[in-house]
């Protein structure tokens, strides 16, 4: 997802380009035909003026020869007292053409011309004509093929086709190589965003060199503000656990059981506490490289310490190549939330959509859809009223949420069938 993303902005760019580019072939290609039938129809022009010419001064010299001496395989003549063409096409196109032949020869103005076109074969047209010779002879003719595409024409089409082409391919690469730092900002921005340290490496143009420089910044920043903080937590939890420590040996010397109850109680409530808070901290900036994981093997260590009270459903052996600490440690967050509440746990296995996917189910009480989202936040509890009718602190699953998410995982629940909450673990996959 994360690499759809990064690559969305350069699709984005390529698709622009390249509509630009077959906009511009294809206003190439239309120039191109109109070019084709300007020189087409100046060439039939200049050849039937030609013909014309030379035809009226062979038919002066020798009649009878002119059919066999101006007939060739472009043009076919012969000499009729009818015209073989009664009368011109209003053609704009036979009107340009009979233009064109007095512009090449003016002699030939006022002489009665026929024009007018005739299908000779699969998508082909002649050019027919008819002209009156000063003795009333009709000299007919015609000119092949008007319509095909001159061959100056094709090969500029393919040309330009070739060289649009050969541009695109390299404006596609150079866009791949320009855009190169921008898609490595982009996916530690997300990576960033999900809580994890990247380095950005600094290059590429200007702008974007001083971007990833401050973005390395900003993450040495907040890394030293978390190690403090995580620093300054620990300090405080170490100094509570002295006077702690006291308490539970003093609670041995008071005589009312009753009071020792609630004090022991107390105390290791608050333990409990810091050791939640130490967790949640230490995920934020627990470091993981990744590895070959059987997560079978993992799957079983984990379950098999808390004895019967999770059930196992996985194969024997699933290697896959992820993050072995952090999976460990949301899987025994998770874990121990479920039996808290419900006081035994499934953990299944599941190849989904090519993704590796554990399932948490409890039987317990359960989460309504619309508390999903908050139970992400630390410290939130169902009981609105914070009433301490059961134990928990509110910080197992955001330990687990936190430690998926900067490793690439991510959490999701659902109701379990029958009552209880599921939770799904996809497992992180290192790239």
């Amino acid at each position: 997802m994360n690499s759809l993303k990064s690559h969305r902005f350069a699709v984005y760019v390529a698709v622009v380009f390249l509509v630009v580019v077959l906009v511009q072939l294809a206003g190439s290609l239309v120039f191109y035909q109109i070019i084709d039938r300007q020189t087409l129809q100046d060439d039939h022009a200049r050849r039937v003026a030609e013909l014309l010419v030379v035809g009226q001064r062979m038919h002066g010299l020798a009649p009878d020869q002119v059919t066999a001496n101006m007939t060739t395989r472009y043009l076919a003549v012969d000499l009729s007292p009818q015209p073989a063409v009664e009368a011109s096409s209003r053609d704009p196109m036979l009107t340009g053409i009979a233009e064109d032949i007095i512009a090449w020869e003016p002699s030939l103005e006022g002489r009665p011309l026929h024009l007018a076109t005739i299908q000779s074969g699969d998508n082909m047209r002649d050019l027919e004509g008819s002209l009156q010779l000063e003795d009333g002879t009709w000299l007919n003719f015609v000119s092949r093929d008007i319509s095909s595409m001159w061959p100056v024409a094709w090969r500029a089409m393919v040309l330009t086709i070739l060289i649009t082409a050969t541009f695109l391919t390299i404006g596609l690469g150079i866009l791949h190589i320009v855009a190169k730092p921008l898609r490595r900002l982009t996916d530690a921005a997300e990576s960033v965003g999900q809580g994890r340290k990247v380095h950005v490496a600094e290059s590429g143009p200007r702008d974007l060199r001083e971007l990833a420089h401050a973005m390395n910044a900003m993450q040495e920043r907040i890394d030293r503000i978390l190690r403090d903080q995580t620093a300054s937590y620990s300090a405080i939890g170490h100094d509570l656990r002295t006077p702690l420590s006291r308490l539970k040996t003093i609670s041995g010397m008071i005589e009312d059981a009753e009071l020792v109850e609630i004090m022991d109680q107390s105390v290791s409530e608050m333990v409990r506490l810091l050791d939640s808070m130490e967790n949640y901290l230490d995920a934020q900036l627990l470091q993981s490289d990744p590895e070959k994981v059987d997560l079978g093997k993992l799957l079983r260590d984990i379950t098999g310490r808390y004895g019967d009270a999770v059930t196992l459903n996985a194969p024997e052996i699933v290697v896959v190549n992820t993050f072995r600490e952090p999976l460990a440690k949301a899987i025994h967050a998770l874990l121990k939330n479920a039996l808290q509440f419900a006081g035994t746990a499934q953990c299944i296995y599941q190849l989904d959509h090519g993704g590796h996917v554990i399932g948490i189910v409890d039987r317990g009480p359960g989460v309504d859809k619309e508390h999903f989202q908050a139970l992400l936040e630390p410290f939130f509890r169902v009981d609105q009223a914070r009433q301490r009718s059961t134990d928990g602190f509110g910080l197992g699953i955001p330990t687990a949420h936190l430690l998926l998410t900067r490793f690439n995982g991510s959490l999701s629940f659902s109701r379990t069938d029958g009552g209880g909450l599921t939770v799904r673990i996809l497992v992180p996959a290192a790239k």
